[in-house]
């Protein structure tokens, strides 16, 4: 359980990381966004979202690339 539980633990530390920015921007001065603006719709959001899918749905990811892991191949 705990090789299992490792990745999805670095990507949830990845995935609340990277939306600090996003929570800076949504309540950042009208004046500042354009500042925000690019890094957060090009860099930050699309990562957040790529984790949240990996997370939710990393299981199917890791069986379509062939990644499995040791036990249940076992099994």
């Amino acid at each position: 359980m705990r090789a299992k539980l490792r990745p999805r633990l670095i990507l949830r530390w990845i995935h609340i990381l990277i939306s600090i920015p996003i929570y800076g921007y949504i309540y950042s001065p009208f004046e500042k966004l354009p500042q925000y603006a690019r890094p957060t719709r090009f860099v930050f959001f699309p990562l957040m979202v790529l984790t949240g899918l990996l997370m939710w749905k990393g299981h199917l990811v890791w069986r379509l690339f062939g990644w499995q892991n040791k036990r249940t191949e076992r099994a």
